[in-house]
Order: C-alpha cells, then structure tokens, then sequence
C-alpha cells in the first residue's frame, strides 16, 4: 500500500496543501484561507483524515533568517492540527516565485490560494524526487 502524502504551504493567510498516493502525480487542493488558527487548523485536519494521510511534507525556508521563527510557527500549527504521522520539513526555497511562474499571467493576481496549492505541489514534487 503506497504513503499517502498531504504538502502544506503554511502561510498567515493562505495554507496551500497539496496530495499524492502515487510518487509521480501530485495534485493541488484547495487551499485553507485563514481566518484565525483554530478553524485553519481544524480544516488542515480535516484533509488529513478525508485523504487518510501517513505522511505531511512541509515546506520551510531553510537556513533563511526566518528559519527559526517559521520552524516555531509550523510547530504550533502542528500541535493544534494534532496529527500523530510522521511529518518532514522540505525546503521551499522559491516555491512561490516557481508556483507563480506556472500559473503565468492574469491568475497569479488571483488570491484564492491557487498559488498557494500550486507552492504546496512543487514542496511535495521535491519531496518525492529527493527520495527516490
């Protein structure tokens, strides 16, 4: 039975997440827009259990000056989210910016979290590739 995987693009107002079961096909979902960090916590659980994860990939800026602070934040989030998988961090160094290339053109102007699912994607895809 393969892992089945949710990536989690943890913004302060969009959390992008992403799936895969398969280590070669990712899909974006929708993203979580954050009104407080309790209802964003409880619809990132929610995910988790509808896609019956075993592992969370998430993104974070590795060796930045923000590393600390977001391993911090992603910790607490994560505590709140209450998922006893395993979860691995994956640098998302140029996500955004490579997420937003994607989506080229009028869309990336559009803040419904696309651009956030999309982030949540390549963080997953890099994941994915590092392990084989």
């Amino acid at each position: 039975m393969a892992n089945k995987y949710i990536a989690i693009d943890l913004g302060l107002k969009r959390i992008g997440l992403a799936y895969s079961a398969h280590k070669d096909i990712v899909t974006p979902l929708s993203a979580v827009i954050r009104k407080n960090r309790n209802q964003a916590s409880d619809e990132v659980k929610k995910a988790i259990k509808e896609w019956e994860i075993d592992t969370v990939v998430i993104g974070i800026p590795l060796g930045g000056s923000s590393e600390d602070e977001m391993r911090r934040r992603i910790t607490h989030f994560m505590n709140l989210v209450n998922f006893d998988g395993e979860v691995i961090y994956q640098d998302e160094a140029g996500s955004s910016l490579e997420a937003e290339n994607l989506m080229k053109g009028e869309m990336k102007y559009i803040r419904d979290g696309r651009v956030d699912s999309i982030s949540a994607m390549i963080i997953l895809q890099r994941y994915l590739r590092a392990k084989k």
